[in-house]
């Protein structure tokens, strides 16, 4: 069978009663209908398994996987890698959202010759919904070396073509993988497109590795150390670049929300 056209969402979800029912419906209002959407449960003791039943039962383009036991995000987005069969591999976590013509507009980059993956500008949200004011505004042209510095790719609006790329899993880390992960695409694939408008909506969460400065660090140098393969010296002075370019340049790209649509 012919994966021409279709994109496979990754979805991650532990516990996420709580909003994986607007993250699942902002898959279902695209309009662009070619997809298929992957939902790997990772042992929830909440009611997430059966919010996801109810949807899967109802759209078959919807499907739960289902982890015996609880994994980490990245081997629930490796194992919905593995199971995805579309031609292009997005990724929405089961807390934030997508505008209703996300996939269309990306698609239509991705359908430049030799253009491997693309992004996009998102806004944030709190964990209520409300609206913060503020969006992330995509780079127009992303490069290996930028995105070495600090991560320019939110995860949520990142789509990469599997027929140029091959499939691209995330490293064995429990953080920061998803950069890890771009990293890898560009570097197969070269620089990627940076849609300016906002397609995506992520949720701030209290306890998120990007609220935890010290666990961002943590992670930031065993992507450059054990990933990357940097000497223990030379990641170091990685990470001060990475120190630098997160809070004095890549802060400029935080702006207030305009009036785009």
């Amino acid at each position: 069978m012919s994966n021409k056209g279709i994109v496979s969402v990754i979805m991650p979800a532990y516990n996420s009663e709580a909003f994986i029912t607007e993250s699942i419906q902002s898959v279902i209002a695209q309009t662009y209908s070619q997809w298929e959407l992957l939902i790997v449960d990772d042992a929830s003791s909440d009611s997430t398994k059966k919010i996801i039943e109810k949807f899967s039962s109802k759209d078959d383009r919807i499907r739960l996987l289902v982890n015996s036991t609880n994994s980490g995000t990245h081997n629930s987005r490796n194992k919905g890698i593995k199971a995805a069969s579309g031609q292009f591999i997005a990724f929405l976590d089961a807390d934030d959202q997508w505008e209703p013509k996300k996939l269309k507009k990306q698609l239509k980059v991705l359908s430049k010759p030799n253009v491997a993956a693309c992004f996009s500008s998102y806004e944030l949200i709190n964990e209520k919904g409300e609206k913060l004011n503020k969006k992330i505004q995509a780079l127009p042209v992303l490069h290996y070396d930028k995105l070495l510095k600090a991560n320019y790719v939110g995860n949520l609006t990142g789509i990469y073509n599997v027929n140029i790329l091959g499939k691209i899993y995330c490293p064995e880390i429990s953080k920061r993988q998803d950069w890890a992960l771009w990293l890898k695409v560009i570097e197969e694939g070269g620089p990627i497109e940076g849609i300016q408008e906002s397609l995506a909506i992520y949720r701030v969460r209290k306890n998120s590795i990007s609220t935890n400065k010290l666990e961002m660090l943590k992670y930031n140098f065993k992507v450059y150390h054990s990933i990357l393969n940097y000497g223990y010296f030379q990641s170091i002075w990685r990470m001060l670049i990475f120190l630098n370019e997160q809070f004095f340049v890549k802060s400029k790209q935080v702006k207030p929300i305009s009036n785009e649509k």
